[in-house]
This record gives structure tokens, sequence and C-alpha cells, in this order.
């Protein structure tokens, strides 16, 4: 199986330093839904990793999640896409769970429901936290520039052999030719 983890916002989705705490906020990064759709057809399963501690902070609840979620499922299968999984972490920074990434729960998680390894696996995001949790699984980390991604090579410290890409849809259409 060809598996590939995204993170949510600021990958596929605009990000907003406010949160995405509504169906109405969530909007699409122009080509990702595309770039999605361009993955599924070339055999690729397409699984969501998403940090989401406004549940913790109280600025939305589980069915407003839920709808943004539904609305990104929309975007998606609009374009002709599908995601496989949502998997995401409800806990605040400080919580000091294993799920929030840079933490690799979240990913063991999807290593040990999908039955795969995660040994090489594309995990692509726009923030340190990504990259950070794919290195620790052994994962092949993907750095787009959308979203924090321009802010992030900036800093100068991401993991060795990080793949960079200018977006979901340039990143898409090097696994996927």
């Amino acid at each position: 199986m060809k598996l590939i983890v995204l993170d949510r916002d600021g990958t596929i989705n605009f990000d907003s330093d406010q949160y995405i705490k509504s169906p109405a906020e969530w909007r699409p990064i122009p080509g990702s839904p595309e770039a999605i759709a361009r993955l599924n057809h070339s055999g690729w399963r397409v699984v969501v990793a998403t940090n989401q501690s406004g549940l913790a902070r109280g600025l939305f609840d589980m069915a407003t999640l839920n709808a943004i979620h539904a609305e990104m499922h929309r975007a998606v299968a609009q374009a002709g896409g599908r995601i496989d999984a949502i998997f995401f972490c409800p806990h605040a920074a400080d919580a000091g769970c294993g799920c929030r990434k840079p933490k690799p729960g979240m990913l063991h998680e999807i290593a040990r429901r999908l039955n795969v390894e995660l040994a090489g696996v594309p995990v692509a995001g726009d923030s340190l936290k990504d990259l950070q949790a794919a290195a620790a699984v052994g994962a092949r980390p993907m750095l787009v520039l959308t979203g924090k991604g321009e802010k992030t090579r900036a800093a100068g410290e991401l993991p060795p052999g990080t793949e960079i890409y200018p977006d979901l849809a340039a990143l898409a259409a090097r696994l996927a030719p």
C-alpha cells in the first residue's frame, strides 16, 4: 500500500493564528484538493494527521470539528479525490500527551490502525512539528512552503533528508507524475 500522511492547516487549507473554528473558515489552498485527487488516482492512500488544540481550548466542539472535516471531504471529493482517514490530537500544547506532534504518538496510531510500517512513508506539513514527528518514526519528512512553511524553512532546523516543495500540488506532481 502506498500511504501519505498530510498535516491539515497550512498544508491542505489556509491556516489562521485564530484557529479554524468553523466550516466557513476552512478554505482550501488552491490546488490542494486536486493534489489529493492526483495522489489517489496514482494509488496513494491519503491520511490526515492534525493537532487540534482548539478542542481543549473550548474554541469549538467535536460536532464543529466534524463539520469542518466534512467540508474538507467535500472539497476533495469535488476534485475527484478522497481522504481515507483523519487522525487528530485534541489536547492543548501543555497537556503532555503523546499524540500531539512533534511527538510521534499520532503517527504510531496511524501505523497501528492501518497495519503499516512508517519507514519511508511521506509525511508532509508546513511546520517543524510535522517534520519532527515524521523523523521520529523513520518516515520521509516533506515540507510544503504554504502556511508556516516559509518560516519553518527559514529557521533552518529541518530534520536530515527533508524534502521541500512549494505546495501540496508540487509534492503530488513529484509523487504521482
